[in-house]
């Protein structure tokens, strides 16, 4: 079978360092830190009392107050960051084939905060079942996915990847696959979280696995430094349009680079140590696409 190729022709985020992505290469470039005192809980009884939140995020300016209700967190920087990557890439949806179009959006851990506050209502509540109807739509971590593809009448494949921290890069590979197998045209790949919130850093705190660099957030993050302490865990979301190469060329699309393969595998070995001898990342797990004729790149940077 031919193996078609895959470029990324759209590019939209919100995350610690920027609410867009011009934004976000500003302060990257500047050496802007994200980390800084949890705002979106009283921390003060937590051993990490910092994290890396949106900064700056009011939703009213992106949702109205019906579509605020039935959206997570998650799903609001989802539907932020895909938009941003649809609007970028200048796709003409009256021209697209909708039905060649899908979208893979990721999260590790999906509507932990709608899930968690259902919870308290219902105890707080005398066990009286009064749970919303948006509890279980604004809980699954699939349901981003759903809302993109609504919006923007996408027909193709659409679910969600789940694999932890590698949940995105899972779901770009499914995405590239789906293009390149001739399955889809055009996808939305990406991920969101908005972990930021009692359960998620109480849960990493007691595995040890978020730094408590309280006094200096900004250099908490250090994972290759000997005196490093954990993690610091964060919130947003990034999206990429990945395209077939000669669909993108045909319509005179901006094309930011090629993807040429991807891999993914498990050490079988422990649930957060790699093996000592990295295993598994030595492994090939895909074979890079033919390259008869490279495409026009631009720098993102």
């Amino acid at each position: 079978m031919t193996q078609r190729r895959v470029v990324v022709t759209g590019i939209g985020t919100i995350n610690p360092l920027g609410n867009n992505i011009a934004e976000y290469f500003t302060n990257l470039e500047k050496g802007v830190s994200g980390a800084a005192p949890i705002t979106h809980f009283d921390a003060e009884k937590f051993k990490t009392k910092f994290a890396c939140e949106v900064k700056n995020y009011d939703p009213a300016q992106h949702f109205d107050r019906k579509e605020v209700r039935k959206y997570d967190l998650f799903t609001q920087y989802a539907l932020i960051a895909a938009t941003q990557a649809v609007e970028d890439s200048a796709l003409d949806l009256e021209k697209i084939d909708l039905e060649q179009a899908g979208v893979i959006w990721s999260s590790g851990i999906g509507g932990l905060k709608s899930f968690f506050d259902e919870c308290l209502g219902y105890a707080e509540g005398g066990m009286t079942p009064r749970f919303s109807p948006f509890f279980i739509p604004r809980m699954i971590a699939d349901i981003a996915a759903g809302f993109i593809s609504m919006k923007y009448g996408f027909m193709g494949p659409n679910y969600c990847t789940v694999s932890a921290c590698a949940s995105s890069n899972h779901g770009l590979i499914d995405a590239f696959n789906y293009i390149r197998w001739g399955k889809a045209t055009v996808m939305v790949a990406g991920g969101s979280e908005a972990a930021v919130n009692e359960p998620s850093v109480g849960g990493f705190n007691s595995m040890q696995a978020l730094s408590t660099r309280n006094d200096d957030p900004q250099h908490a993050s250090r994972p290759f430094d000997k005196d490093r302490d954990g993690f610091v865990i964060g919130e947003g979301a990034g999206a990429l349009i990945l395209e077939e190469y000669e669909h993108a060329k045909a319509r005179g699309a901006k094309i930011y680079c090629e993807i040429v393969g991807g891999g993914c595998s498990a050490d079988a070995y422990h649930f957060t140590a790699p093996t000592p001898k990295a295993r598994a990342p030595k492994r090939r797990c895909a074979t890079p696409s033919p390259r008869p004729e490279s495409p026009p790149t631009r720098s993102t940077t």
